[in-house]
């Protein structure tokens, strides 16, 4: 088990007459992520509206800002749960076989156009054997032909532009991803959280972008841009690609410093919690858990 302690805050000058904002910055209720406690404040009087997404999990607060200084602070402590499997166990789903609620992660969206990727998928991923491991050569494929480069792209980024470029941000690296495991019928989804464990040289600690892709009977974590440690991502929110699951979308005249987020693993043998490491096998925070693997085997 691993336990998380986080904060966020966030900075916005507002506007005359006001802004309208949709946060996703409160971690997801799942399964396997139990948040044991968690606070929120807002240094304006204004009453914000929380609700969860039933099909995700993903938790969404909107607030409507009075002209001025808004900041906001969150902090939680989370315990994530892990489940292992060996790499050569995890299978590909035939698109036959898939459930209902997997479906429309095959199909392209709004940055992942994987319909425009499918010669260059099949050319380069086609031949290889179905599985976690051709889900890994993809990953690798990427990172070797991509810089990860802070403030190379922007909002309207597609995986189209990132491979032209092949510059990018992890926001970019993970909508490459998705587009290139769809055009090989792979499930793959957009994943948010925060980069445990990131090298400090690429600055501060921030929001983080990386993938799940749908392989046997769950949501495997992969992380395309390599930058962080996948057994301590803290899941936000899923969703086709980063326009579902923005931290923040802002309706209105808005100015914002950069984010002030802490993400810290606590450990204590004495209740089974550890720190996260790097890992050989696939892990998931989808459904059932298994015990941690001793660490280098």
């Amino acid at each position: 088990m691993i336990r998380i302690e986080l904060s966020v805050e966030l900075a916005y000058e507002v506007d005359a007459p006001g802004a309208d904002f949709v946060f996703n910055i409160h971690v997801a209720h799942t399964p396997s992520q139990v948040v044991l406690t968690e606070d929120l404040s807002l240094s304006q009087t204004v009453v914000p509206q929380v609700y969860t997404d039933p099909a995700t999990g993903n938790r969404y607060m909107r607030v409507h800002a009075l002209p001025g200084l808004l900041k906001l602070s969150y902090s939680a402590v989370v315990e994530i749960t892990h489940h292992f499997t060996e790499p050569a166990l995890v299978t590909e789903v035939p698109v036959c076989d898939l459930p209902p609620d997997v479906m429309g992660y095959i199909y392209p969206s709004r940055y992942c156009q994987s319909d425009r990727l499918v010669k260059l998928a099949i050319n380069e991923f086609g031949g290889l054997m179905k599985g976690y491991g051709r889900v890994l050569a993809i990953r690798d494929w990427i990172q070797r032909r991509m810089t990860f480069t802070s403030n190379a792209s922007n909002s309207s980024t597609s995986a189209v532009d990132t491979l032209i470029e092949q510059v990018g941000v992890c926001r970019d690296f993970a909508h490459l991803m998705i587009a290139l495991c769809r055009a090989v019928n792979i499930p793959a989804r957009f994943a948010t959280g925060t980069d445990y464990g990131a090298d400090p040289a690429l600055g501060p600690p921030d929001f983080h972008a990386y993938v799940e892709v749908y392989l046997g009977d769950r949501w495997y974590i992969v992380d395309p841009s390599g930058t962080g440690i996948p057994m301590g991502f803290i899941r936000f929110g899923t969703g086709r690609d980063a326009a579902d699951v923005a931290f923040a979308s802002i309706f209105g005249g808005v100015r914002s410093g950069a984010p002030v987020i802490r993400a810290q693993a606590v450990e204590d043998w004495s209740q089974g919690i550890r720190l996260p490491y790097h890992c050989r096998e696939a892990i998931s925070t989808d459904g059932g858990a298994k015990p941690i693997p001793a660490q280098g085997k």
